[in-house]
């Protein structure tokens, strides 16, 4: 048997009167709702940061159950000026020290402040110090093989000289080529030479059956590009505005085009759909129609024939008397008369 106490649980009801005594009254049962909304009408009350005015904080929320912000705030560090948390780590020493640059062959020496547990350890942006490798040629090569006749080899030399100080920068190497004494060369001529001796250098001193990539440049190509760029730059407001017109104009010759085509292509599909719908018609004429399974007709016995006279069918349209169709009795009664002996007197009447 449940005792008082465990329907009390069970109803979560409580009180002195009832605890007491240790029975239910009507008041526990009736109340028992008022209790629980109660207990969940108790809210959580939120401080007010430290550090925020009144004001402030009536705006972002109140006691009234306002909605609360949508935009997330953390207040846990209050809306003070938060104090430097410095560490209780030792401070690591800087010292002032000398570094040379790879890059430099002059052996010039710099000073700069790093950490005192680096000292000794290469320069950091040393990584970044990449040159081109531009080939070297021998005198026998240059004879043999890379001779030509708009070229001198001093000249040659003089322009593998430059691609090694400015990493094939062919503008800069232009720039600083000397022409007052070697003949006066364009950026072209200059990328064409070295690409042609490194072209013929990779052919001479590769192993049989490699495939190499060998670098080609088309100066002819280049040149008639850049002829292109400066008369491209060099246009008038008239011809810009000629070619605004001619490009618009193209542009409406090619949507008609586009519009022509598209209806080409329904005049099209709506002749094929007719086609294939006529060729159907004439495919379900051609076809042979099921036929249906017939019924056999049950044999009706064969009646005989009585010996007797035949009436013919009186079939003519309208009225008819019965003595038109008793007047068309056959005629021939020979069978008949064979058949039976009549007496003299009654073959004299017939």
């Amino acid at each position: 048997m449940a005792t008082g106490a465990d329907v009390r649980d069970i109803l979560e009801l409580g009180g002195v009167e009832s605890e007491n005594t240790g029975t239910i009254n009507k008041k526990d049962i009736i109340n028992s709702d008022k209790k629980k909304s109660k207990k969940s009408s108790e809210t959580l009350t939120f401080k007010r940061p430290e550090g925020m005015h009144r004001e402030v904080y009536a705006l972002l929320y109140s006691d009234k159950k306002d909605a609360p912000p949508l935009l997330p705030s953390d207040t846990t560090q209050g809306y003070r000026t938060v104090k430097a948390k410095l560490g209780s780590k030792k401070v690591r020493p800087w010292k002032w020290m000398p570094f040379t640059n790879p890059a430099r062959k002059d052996g010039a020496m710099f000073y700069h402040w790093r950490r005192a547990a680096e000292e000794g350890k290469d320069y950091p942006f040393a990584r970044f110090n990449k040159t081109v490798q531009v080939p070297v040629y021998s005198e026998q090569e240059y004879q043999m093989y890379l001779h030509d006749d708009a070229w001198t080899k001093a000249e040659t030399d003089h322009l593998f000289d430059l691609a090694r100080r400015f990493d094939l920068r062919f503008v800069v190497i232009h720039d600083r080529y000397d022409h007052q004494q070697f003949k006066k060369r364009s950026v072209e001529d200059l990328k064409e030479r070295y690409y042609h001796i490194c072209a013929k250098l990779a052919n001479i001193r590769a192993a049989p059956g490699t495939d190499l990539k060998i670098p080609v440049f088309d100066a002819g190509h280049e040149r008639r590009r850049k002829e292109q760029l400066e008369r491209l730059y060099n246009r008038t407001p008239e011809q810009v505005a000629e070619e605004e017109y001619l490009i618009q104009e193209l542009r409406k010759i090619e949507t008609r085009k586009k519009e022509r085509e598209k209806r080409t292509q329904d005049l099209q599909k709506l002749i094929t759909a007719a086609d294939t719908t006529t060729e159907q018609r004439r495919a379900e004429r051609k076809a042979p129609k099921k036929k249906l399974p017939q019924k056999k007709e049950t044999e009706k016995p064969a009646v005989p024939e009585t010996a007797g006279i035949k009436f013919p069918d009186f079939k003519s349209a309208g009225v008819t008397l019965r003595s038109q169709r008793v007047g068309s009795c056959p005629v021939p009664m020979g069978p008949l008369l064979m058949s039976f002996t009549l007496p003299g007197s009654l073959l004299i009447l017939l």
